[in-house]
């Protein structure tokens, strides 16, 4: 965080956009966020409409979190901030039979989808709709291919 007073709602954003300083991980910090995301999964009992719920919520809390950031540090889409990491990943792997296979492509493909960036004008999007934007997007295709993966024939579909 830059020096100087912050004010209260200051460090809850930093919290929230760091995803309580996961994002201040040395290496890979998105990375790092999205197997937060995870790790959610696993503890959190999920339904589908709660998962989409949750997602939605951390992605509103995300855009103006990041936002926020960005506006402290002077910085566009920050490597501190992981939030989007999180409320891409869990998009992902929505409405989706979790299992070993499905985490560990959901995790691939959203990570492959975030870095390439398939429509690199999302991130000029201002403040934390451009954070955000790029990484739902990578969650949703990750999604539609785990999807279409689902219906594949059964010698492959039966992995799922």
């Amino acid at each position: 965080m830059v020096e100087g007073q912050s004010t209260f709602a200051d460090r809850l954003a930093w919290g929230i956009a760091t995803v309580g300083g996961v994002g201040l991980a040395p290496v890979v910090p998105g990375t790092v966020g999205s197997l937060v995301a995870l790790a959610l999964l696993f503890l959190i009992p999920f339904r589908p409409w709660t998962l989409a719920c949750t997602a939605l919520v951390i992605a509103g809390a995300g855009i103006w979190a990041a936002g926020r950031a960005e506006a402290r540090l002077g910085e566009h889409d920050p490597r501190s901030v992981v939030i989007d990491e999180v409320a891409g990943m869990l998009l992902s792997l929505f409405l989706v039979p979790l299992s070993f296979f499905t985490v560990v492509a959901g995790f691939i493909l959203f990570r492959i989808f975030d870095i390439w960036k398939p429509i690199p004008s999302l991130e000029k999007l201002p403040g934390g709709f451009g954070v955000m934007a790029d990484d739902l997007l990578a969650g949703l295709i990750a999604n539609g291919i785990l999807h279409g993966m689902g219906r594949l024939p059964e010698g492959v579909a039966r992995w799922m």
